[in-house]
């Protein structure tokens, strides 16, 4: 093995200046880098892939643009944040855009809810469905605003280092209802099958259950009105691009095609990492953008674990996979909205099938973006570019992607064909096809989960992946796994603990 002198494990003091290696150049891993740079850090983003993005990755074929992953941004002052501490405006370098409405929701029948931040809006349209749930929506969202100031407002940005942190906060869950679930807490205000569909499907954006994870998650619809859901102008993939011209800026190197085989360690502590290649790069802070069950079981499988052990990673629930069809349109669908949520005839039944019974069911249930209602450059002339994004359990599960992707895809397609996209099966120009399969193996995500850890109560907050690593002294971790959770603003908040928990870069030079 090859090894450069200045990437000996142990020499990353004593260069004038501390050096912390990031791996992954996701969202959180990006926002990391940025943060750590801001307080003097000398950093080195480690990105397995040959772009950046993560699960943000952008796919680009036949002279269409694919947002791999994540497509809406809310809470956009987060990404301020990062852009003030960079020196940059983040408005100078990415043009976000309001949706209106957040979703078009399309149940099984035909009927459609427009659902966005305008509550008299909402409130005319539960009233079609079920005049009596109106009041019932006001007293929800007034629920959700108090779980909002609590979960998000006061938590979202706090370390959950030791137990106490987790103590100090029962009092306020427990007023919260924190034991109940989203969809029971929706039901306690509204009666409608329908309406509870609505303002219940919000967990699986970020791989939760609604029957089964905690109603603090609830916060998400006040979130959504407060920031409103907006998307950015080249996709979400242009966030990424201006994040990482925002790291770059302040001095950070990112390397791609750089896959971290193993986390190096000394004495208990944190002290580089090897990549496949060979190569050690030596560093006094570590920060892992990985799936932490990947980073504790893979990354750190020769060294000693007490929490993290293998049997307590096979113990721990996963979220849901994700089976993404990326596919461009010879022609437009003009009357089909930005963002629409296509329910299945099944709800409660088919989500138990994904999560619970793990089984790949013949009805699904779908996300369909279509970016180019709002960017038609991300398409050719007079084309569209969509995803259609359906639940799916991971690779726990009975399906066998190896045999069972292009059927699934088909069935999709001829849903589609005959509902939303009339002729689509005639009109496709490109198309790609990524499973559970994909983000085990691109993504290094246990068992193909599109989210990680499923977010129940037991696996959140303390009972979570720490930030400040439980078993190894200068390693943190960002991202999905870890506290506060899935999503773009639970990945970026992720970063904005490390500012409480990453020691200052002077205490290591």
């Amino acid at each position: 093995m090859t090894v450069a002198a200045s990437h000996v494990p142990g020499s990353a003091q004593g260069r004038g200046q501390a050096h912390a290696v990031v791996i992954g150049s996701g969202f959180g891993g990006l926002a990391a880098a940025v943060r750590l740079a801001a307080r003097g850090f000398r950093v080195t983003v480690l990105e397995k892939l040959d772009a950046p993005g993560g699960r943000a990755y952008v796919h680009r074929r036949d002279g269409f643009s694919f947002d791999a992953g994540p497509t809406i941004i809310t809470a956009p002052f987060l990404l301020e944040e990062l852009w003030n501490l960079g020196g940059r405006r983040f408005e100078d370098d990415v043009d976000l855009r309001l949706m209106d409405p957040f979703y078009r929701i399309r149940f099984d029948d035909g009927r459609v809810f427009d659902y966005s931040g305008d509550a008299d809006k909402v409130k005319a349209q539960i009233a079609q469905y079920s005049p009596q749930d109106v009041a019932g929506y006001d007293r929800f969202m007034a629920m959700s605003e108090k779980v909002f100031k609590v979960g998000f407002e006061d938590l979202a940005h706090v370390p959950f280092t030791n137990l106490t942190d987790m103590l100090r906060i029962v009092p306020d869950m427990a007023m919260l209802q924190s034991y109940r679930t989203v969809y029971g807490m929706v039901s306690s205000y509204i009666k409608d099958p329908f309406i509870r569909q609505v303002l219940s499907f919000h967990p699986l954006l970020i791989g939760g259950n609604p029957f089964t994870v905690t109603s603090i998650y609830v916060l998400i619809s006040f979130l959504e009105r407060k920031w409103g859901v907006h998307s950015a102008m080249g996709g979400t993939g242009a966030v990424v691009k201006g994040l990482v011209n925002l790291v770059e800026g302040q001095g950070t190197e990112i390397r791609y095609n750089a896959e971290v085989e193993r986390i190096l360690t000394r004495n208990g502590k944190a002290t580089g990492v090897r990549l496949a290649t060979g190569e050690e790069i030596a560093a006094d802070v570590v920060v892992s953008d990985v799936d932490p069950a990947t980073t504790y079981g893979k990354l750190l499988a020769e060294h000693p674990r007490k929490r993290w052990t293998d049997g307590k990673i096979e113990r721990s629930k996963f979220s849901n996979g994700l089976f993404v069809w990326y596919f461009g349109t010879k022609r437009q669908y003009p009357d089909v909205k930005h963002h629409t949520i296509l329910l299945g005839p099944r709800y409660k039944e088919l989500i138990q099938d994904i999560f619970k019974r793990k089984t790949l069911a013949e009805d699904f249930s779908l996300y369909l973006y279509r970016p180019t209602a709002t960017d038609p450059s991300l398409a050719p002339e007079g084309c569209d570019a969509f995803y259609a994004l359906a639940p799916v359990p991971h690779l726990g599960g009975d399906a066998d992607w190896e045999t069972q992707a292009e059927p699934y895809r088909a069935r999709i397609a001829k849903y589609l064909s005959d509902s939303i996209l009339p002729g689509l099966e005639d009109q496709i120009a490109t198309s790609l096809v990524t499973t559970p399969l994909d983000f085990k193996h691109r993504l290094n995500s246990h068992l193909g989960a599109g989210f990680s850890l499923e977010p129940i109560l037991m696996q959140s907050a303390w009972f979570r992946p720490h930030n400040k690593s439980e078993e190894v002294e200068h390693l943190y971790l960002v991202g999905a796994g870890t506290h506060p959770g899935a999503g773009v603003p639970g990945v970026i908040s992720s970063a904005r603990v490390l500012d409480r928990v990453v020691p200052d870069a002077s205490t290591f030079v």
